[in-house]
């Protein structure tokens, strides 16, 4: 049953990765690259182990920050309340290997790195330390 649960969930959760694709979208028809990013970053990771939502959900949010050009000025309108979440990803970008995806994921974290410290680079690796690891206890 526990099963079940999980799987109504997960495609509940599917859905409003949907209705936030479309929102970025629009976003970035508007030439509103910044706006599309905190929309990507709101709410994220999903709260499920289903790799189907992390997937989907690591897709939106790469179509958001592969349309960012000038990253300072991404920074100058980016609340430091999303710095955490967005180190995350772009260490989810890294690991793709993909070129244009790493060359931008490090333009920013660059710039991340010197706004928010080695803090946020710690935070962002044990975070994903514990989500490994949280499946051995």
């Amino acid at each position: 049953m526990g099963e079940h649960v999980e799987a109504d969930n997960a495609e509940a959760i599917i859905m409003r990765i949907e209705h936030k694709s479309r929102k970025i979208e629009s976003l970035l028809k508007q030439y509103k690259p910044v706006e599309a990013l905190k929309t990507a970053l709101e709410g994220s990771p999903p709260k499920t182990r289903d790799e189907r939502c992390k997937s989907a959900n690591w897709i939106v949010v790469h179509r958001a920050l592969m349309a960012i050009k000038d990253v300072d000025l991404m920074f100058s309108s980016l609340d430091p309340e999303y710095y955490d979440i967005l180190m995350k990803y772009l260490y989810r970008g890294l690991s793709t290997g993909d070129r244009p995806t790493c060359d931008q994921c490090l333009r920013i974290h660059e710039k991340l790195t010197q706004r928010a410290g080695l803090g946020c680079i710690l935070r962002a690796l044990s975070d994903t330390f514990k989500l490994a690891y949280s499946g051995l206890r």
